[in-house]
């Protein structure tokens, strides 16, 4: 391959692996910004009955797109995504902060109440999300290389549903024990749940991500397959 085509080759893949780390930061953001905006799943002939957070909408996206940029730039690249992913939550984080306290304007539209009643960000969340991100995102990444070496790079959707359904499960579980229970109970600044309730809300929430996580596949092979056919 000659340096033009070399070159050529490089700035598609920049390109590509911007896109899709776009849409990983967003749905980060995003996730952080509508969680505690809660909805009611009812399926009467199956008894359910869940609140579940608006935020595990869109917070599979990321778990698709760390595994399309594992399969395509390797794991490296998956984790360096990762750890912008944490950056970034943590500038979002500040930024409200500050917003939150600087004293407000008698011609703002918002009031000070609503706008920390939707934006205000609990510590015991904070801790619980960024742990819970950190560990469930990088066992992801691992699993789906663990994956990919011992089927010798086959069965996309084998690496894509084994990495990503356990590390949901480990995601959620954190974040409910750590936010919920754990923290309320050491720092004594709100009721902590009960084991049984922290329970339910992840039974609720994981197997919502679950159904997601299995239901992306096709999605997941269609992106790789794009990408792929685009970076030839």
């Amino acid at each position: 391959m000659n340096k033009s085509l070399r070159n050529q080759q490089t700035k598609r893949e920049e390109f590509v692996f911007i896109i899709l780390a776009a849409f990983f930061i967003a749905s980060l953001v995003i996730t952080n910004l509508i969680a505690g905006r809660f909805f009611t799943l009812q399926i009467e002939m199956l008894n359910i009955n869940w609140a579940l957070s608006s935020g595990i909408i869109a917070y599979p996206v990321t778990f698709l797109v760390t595994d399309v940029i594992s399969e395509i730039y390797g794991e490296k690249k998956a984790s360096s995504l990762v750890i912008a992913g944490f950056i970034v939550s943590l500038f979002t984080v500040g930024i409200i902060l500050i917003a939150n306290t600087l004293p407000i304007s008698e011609i703002s539209p918002v009031d000070k109440t609503s706008f920390h009643n939707v934006l205000g960000l609990a510590p015991g969340i904070v801790f619980g999300s960024m742990i819970a991100y950190l560990s469930a995102q990088f066992i992801d990444v691992k699993l789906f290389e663990f994956w990919r070496n011992l089927t010798d790079g086959k069965h996309l959707w084998l690496r894509n549903n084994a990495s990503t359904i356990f590390s949901q499960l480990l995601d959620t579980s954190l974040v409910v024990i750590i936010a919920l229970v754990l923290y309320p109970k050491i720092t004594g600044v709100s009721e902590a749940i009960s084991w049984a309730a922290a329970f339910q809300i992840i039974i609720g929430q994981y197997v919502f991500k679950a159904v997601i996580a299995i239901f992306d596949t096709p999605l997941v092979y269609l992106v790789v397959k794009g990408v792929k056919q685009y970076l030839k």
